[in-house]
């Protein structure tokens, strides 16, 4: 199995199925893919219908392949696509976890970065960022209880 496909199983997880919470800002979703990103994708049909397959392929086209993280640790790849997937600054978050400028682009800089540093620092280092960014979001009294659950349960899975 590849990095990506066990970070995808990791990953439904954190994820599950079908949702549309009105006080979830990404509305309607199944697998973690939000209708917009479905249709974006070239899913037209009922979004509780989703294939997991099809939400799978659309995890590695927008949140796998654009964050390089077939060029890092699988710990670290984990978080970062789990991130992307869930929403927020991963590039960011990656970038300051590194010590490198922050310019929210992922290339050659931050991808050599990551990989020369201890990746278990990296995985906390960027845990905590996302943690920080998401106490201070507007629907942390709604979803923030989840949010900590997912990332304590990333951080067990990044000190394996």
């Amino acid at each position: 199995m590849s990095s990506f496909d066990d970070a995808f199983v990791s990953l439904m997880g954190n994820e599950g199925g079908y949702s549309n919470n009105p006080a979830d800002p990404g509305g309607e979703t199944m697998w973690g893919i939000t209708a917009r990103v479905a249709r974006a994708n070239g899913y037209m049909g009922d979004m509780r219908l989703l294939p997991q397959s099809v939400a799978k392929q659309i995890a590695k086209m927008v949140y796998w392949d654009p964050y390089y993280c077939d060029q890092f640790d699988p710990r670290v790849a984990f978080q970062v696509f789990d991130a992307a997937y869930n929403g927020g600054k991963p590039a960011t978050w990656l970038q300051t976890a590194a010590g490198v400028e922050v310019d929210g682009h992922i290339g050659p800089v931050t991808i050599a970065a990551v990989n020369r540093s201890d990746a278990r620092q990296i995985v906390m280092r960027f845990l905590a960022y996302r943690l920080k960014y998401l106490g201070d979001l507007p629907t942390w009294p709604s979803f923030g209880h989840g949010w900590a659950n997912r990332i304590a349960g990333n951080l067990i899975k990044g000190a394996a």
